[in-house]
């Protein structure tokens, strides 16, 4: 009987009669309503009626596979495979009983292909939104080598550590921007509902409000008539923003750019494409992967449009006969070299001594300590300059609707 391991199947209700003649109804997994009827027949059962199972009016969305979850999948299968339970029992094991049913659906869809013929590359390279070509050519190169369960630790390892790095970006990123979308939001509740009630008290002072207090009333007004053009604005430049970036070559490129020129947030950015060039190539060097054909998925893994240009372009000298130094050496960055000295000259004694693949995990390791400490660093930095910008932006809506009370005070005194 088909199972929902199998992708593309639907639950039929079906009513039938046993070989007593008895009336039976239950439901079914199949691909078909043809199928569901044949099976029912296998079952000895007199089919009656076969129908596709409604579906919920409001269906819960299901859970998103997340990077997080491919990274524990390499773990897992690595792990059982290293204690030796085999290939597809590890999917069993794995996808039964999985907490993210959507990822429990695709790791048995997986075993399915297996079992079909595909190897577990194949079978892997079928769902690429979820395994880069990384992930799927050192899983080829160890089935190829009888090492699978070696390379499987390899890539655990791998997307572990990436995975790492990448949280350590993110968190980079989006606690500053956080803060000031939040700060935003409260200035724009103060000026839309608190300072209308204050400017309604001050119409009875009969006295002119100081110009700050003059300057925020108008910007509430503004802000009460016009809010949706604010909304709207933002939304229309998030849109053009996205559209732009995904058909713009030219413009990504100008982007990342400035991203890695930035202060503090481009060394960060830099320094972790480093770390990743340095352990994919790492990786995949220790797996066997000729070097040519890994600096393709080298350039897709440094997340960086300047660093991709120039790892194909390295490629394209590579072919040529070039060293990987001399190689990195060409890349460039506007006027300076794209990869530093230090990176070089490791990659140079790992050439030398045939240990090339030890070299660039530990420059890649070098750098995650270096990513570690610059986040470290802007964050104790972010947090006085935050305070700075929600002290100035709150207190100073509350000073201004204090200056009339307070002149009042004075005049009365």
């Amino acid at each position: 009987m088909a199972t929902k391991a199998n992708e593309g199947v639907i639950d039929f209700i079906w009513e039938g009669k046993d070989q007593k003649g008895e009336k039976n109804r239950g439901e079914i997994t199949a691909l078909t309503e043809a199928a569901a009827r044949s099976e029912l027949r296998k079952m000895g059962v007199r089919v009656l009626k076969v129908k596709p199972k409604p579906k919920p009016l409001f269906q819960k969305a299901p859970q998103p596979i997340t990077t997080q979850d491919i990274s524990v999948f390499a773990r897992q299968i690595a792990t059982m495979m290293q204690a030796g339970v085999p290939l597809v029992q590890s999917f069993d094991i794995i996808g039964k009983g999985h907490d993210n049913v959507s990822m429990g659906d695709m790791i048995m869809a997986i075993k399915a292909d297996i079992e079909e013929g595909d190897t577990f590359a194949e079978a892997l390279r079928k769902r690429p939104l979820y395994f880069d070509d990384l992930f799927c050519n050192l899983v080829a190169a160890g089935e190829q080598a009888g090492i699978l369960e070696t390379l499987l630790g390899k890539v655990a390892a791998y997307k572990e550590k990436s995975e790492s790095m990448r949280k350590k970006v993110k968190k980079a990123l989006t606690y500053p921007i956080a803060v000031l979308v939040v700060a935003f939001i409260v200035t724009a509740i103060l000026l839309i509902f608190v300072v209308p009630v204050f400017d309604s008290m001050f119409k009875g002072f009969g006295k002119e409000l100081p110009a700050f207090t003059q300057m925020v009333v108008k910007m509430s007004a503004w802000m009460q008539e016009d809010w949706w053009k604010v909304v709207g604005g933002v939304f229309a430049i998030v849109k053009i923003w996205g559209f732009v970036f995904v058909r713009s070559a030219e413009f990504r490129h100008a982007i990342d750019k400035a991203l890695l020129q930035a202060p503090i947030f481009g060394q960060i950015i830099y320094k972790s494409a480093l770390a990743r060039f340095a352990r994919t190539l790492g990786t995949m060097s220790a797996a066997g992967v000729p070097l040519v054909e890994a600096l393709v998925s080298v350039a897709g893994a440094c997340g960086n449009i300047i660093f991709y240009e120039a790892v194909m372009r390295m490629q394209v000298d590579i072919s040529s006969g070039q060293r990987l130094q001399f190689a990195m050496e060409q890349a460039k960055m506007g006027s300076s070299g794209l990869f530093p000295n230090m990176m070089m000259q490791m990659v140079a004694i790992g050439e030398e001594s045939g240990k090339v693949d030890s070299m660039l995990e530990k420059v890649a390791d070098f750098y995650d300590e270096e990513v570690d400490n610059l986040v470290d660093n802007m964050s104790a930095l972010m947090e006085p300059f935050i305070m700075v910008v929600l002290g100035t932006l709150i207190g100073g809506l509350i000073v201004a609707m204090y200056l009339p009370i307070f002149a009042m005070g004075e005049a009365v005194g």
